[in-house]
């Protein structure tokens, strides 16, 4: 019986060795997607850009972009760069375990990847996890810790985002906070985020020991069968997510930090974009508008270009902000927010290629030498012994 890691409750061991013929994630594209894409970007970005200002009522303040405060406009880039780096901390804090030979640069890699692959390929972020669970698996991490780590992940970083929802949602409502509170995108978002809390919360009290419970009676090669192992494999590894997302509530760590300085941050990003060319509304309604808008990142745009945009405009505008000052304001911190960061994400993206490859030769090393030697699979002790057998 192979032993248990005392936070995530995996089973301990070695790691999955069929993972070391696994491409990385490349996402088939046809030509005829791929010219859809293309198309929709530009249609998207014409239009949020070029037929946008021209309308009634923007084209007086579209002039206003050549006159923002290039101080704010500083700083905003400053924020994005911080943010960036409070994600890698989350990303390294919750995903890297002790003694994993991931370093932060690698970090770096994989999150930056990530959100390259995110960005191209919205769908709640499909494209990002691939990538990340990929990079993971090939560091030597067993496939059942991945998804464990990946799951307690998405529950700190979204936990927040829920919770503000439900405090300026309620504050705003009940006149605790300054500014408007149409009940639709105040109280709604808070209800919707107080069933979303709680539906992970109930999570947690899935037994341990659901899917060995549940294995006897999924080994009949049958339909029902595979799909009962599954929903048992599926279930233990949530459960185990947001358990250790819970121990490391418990046992707060820079990565916690992390997660609350991300969003933070990106709402002081916007904050920036606003006061370069104008007043930002109240913090209460900066709050709520931004995280409304960011629920359409759910849509199955690529990146949610338009979604995302005209999702923080609308509840602006339903806040009682100006509709041209909204939307500068979103537009800028949308090109700090998503462009910024593409580059290096792109950049990052072919570079983690070349740092798996060069983990696949520690796996295939580690595997030629274990009839002689049995270790652990995966990972040598250090680059000092692999020059010593040299």
């Amino acid at each position: 019986m192979e032993p248990e890691d005392p936070i995530t409750g995996a089973e301990g061991g070695v790691a999955d060795v069929d993972v070391v013929d696994e491409e990385m994630p490349r996402f088939r594209v046809t030509r005829r997607s791929m010219w859809l894409f293309a198309l929709f970007v530009v249609a998207a970005l014409a239009f949020l850009y070029l037929v946008l200002p021209q309308l009634g009522g923007v084209k007086h303040t579209w002039a206003r972009l050549n006159d923002g405060d290039s101080w704010w406009i500083a700083v905003a880039v400053l924020l994005q760069v911080a943010a960036m780096a409070s994600y890698i901390a989350i990303f390294h804090g919750v995903h890297v375990p002790p003694g994993s030979k991931i370093t932060f640069r690698e970090s770096y890699l994989i999150t930056m990847a990530g959100l390259a692959a995110t960005r191209l390929f919205a769908a709640g972020g499909a494209g990002g996890v691939a990538v990340t669970a990929w990079a993971l698996r090939h560091s030597g991490m067993r496939r059942r810790e991945v998804a464990e780590r990946m799951i307690a992940f998405l529950v700190l970083l979204y936990g927040a985002y829920m919770i503000a929802l439900i405090v300026c949602g309620v504050g705003l409502y009940t006149h605790l906070f300054a500014g408007p509170a149409p009940f639709a995108i105040t109280i709604g978002p808070a209800i919707v985020a107080s069933v979303a809390l709680l539906a992970t919360l109930a999570v947690a009290f899935v037994p341990p020991d659901l899917e060995r419970r549940l294995s006897g009676s999924a080994r009949a090669d049958r339909a029902p069968a595979h799909w009962l192992r599954g929903i048992a494999t599926g279930s233990a590894s949530m459960s185990g997510g947001v358990r250790y997302a819970g121990h490391k509530l418990r046992n707060p760590d820079w990565a916690m930090v992390g997660t609350v300085a991300w969003w933070a941050l990106n709402i002081c990003v916007l904050y920036a974009a606003f006061r370069a060319f104008g007043h930002a509304p109240p913090t209460a309604v900066l709050v709520e508008a931004f995280f409304v808008g960011m629920l359409a990142n759910l849509l199955p745009l690529p990146g949610g270009i338009g979604g995302v945009d005209g999702g923080m405009i609308g509840a602006f505008v339903a806040f009682g902000v100006s509709g041209s000052l909204a939307l500068i304001a979103v537009l800028v911190y949308r090109l700090m927010s998503f462009w910024l960061p593409s580059i290096p994400g792109a950049i990052a993206y072919f570079q983690l290629r070349r740092t798996v490859t060069r983990w696949r030769g520690y796996t295939l090393q580690s595997k030629a030498t274990q009839a002689h030697a049995p270790t652990a699979v995966g990972w040598p002790a250090g680059a000092g012994e692999l020059e010593a057998t040299r």
